[in-house]
């Protein structure tokens, strides 16, 4: 299978984008310890006002160290995958999913402070994983499956397993990374077309040696007899 516009050019923003990132993470949960502060409140709260300052700061706020671990090399990946491939899109995806993600959370989770990046980290995987299907472009499929081997478990993380993780947050942002790689879908790489694809009109050297009846041309005008 081959594709247009394959050739990808890494540059030092695509690795600097995603580890200031996942630094800004760590630096905000670092605050917190230091200065023995907590900053659970500034995440979303479903369906107040003041819940939507959440939207924003949620993802930067952590529980703890293992969450904020858990978070940070998906994360990281998964964002330098947007950046590579889908360069030109990379921070609509990142900004408008990261926006919506939060936004439908605040509309469907229960009430309490959804705090992590792990709404924004479903949105990237399910937006890298449904554009590979939908391109059939399996590159993209196998960073993804490369994730899912890495951290499986995640996907049951879609429901209700534990009372203490926010399944809203994981699902929000799961359905708009199917919906961002629908909308997108014409954008980032596409699948090849050779020559017996295109159109009908469209006819190349080896087919002008016929008439429209199928018959091989003469090489001499007729008019000459």
């Amino acid at each position: 299978m081959t594709f247009a516009n394959t050739q990808f050019k890494f540059s030092p923003y695509m690795l600097a984008i995603p580890l200031y990132g996942v630094l800004s993470l760590w630096i905000v949960y670092w605050i917190e310890i230091k200065y023995h502060l907590n900053f659970n409140n500034f995440g979303i709260y479903p369906r107040q006002i003041k819940g939507l300052r959440g939207i924003i700061f949620g993802p930067f706020i952590h529980g703890d160290i293992k969450h904020l671990y858990h978070n940070s090399i998906p994360l990281f990946v998964l964002s330098l995958c947007v950046l590579y491939f889908y360069k030109d899109i990379a921070f609509k995806i990142l900004i408008w999913g990261t926006l919506s993600t939060g936004l439908l959370t605040w509309i469907i989770a229960r009430p309490s402070y959804h705090i992590g990046a792990s709404g924004v980290i479903y949105m990237l995987f399910s937006f890298v994983f449904f554009s590979g299907v939908i391109r059939q472009y399996f590159r993209l499929i196998a960073v993804s499956l490369l994730v899912i081997f890495l951290y499986g478990s995640m996907v049951w993380y879609l429901l209700p397993v534990k009372d203490d993780i926010s399944w809203e947050g994981h699902t929000a942002g799961f359905v708009v990374g199917i919906i961002l790689a629908v909308i997108y879908r014409k954008h980032g790489p596409q699948k090849f077309k050779y020559d017996w694809e295109k159109h009908d009109y469209e006819k190349d050297e080896f087919d002008l040696l016929f008439d429209e009846d199928g018959q091989i041309k003469s090489s001499y005008d007729d008019n000459e007899h």
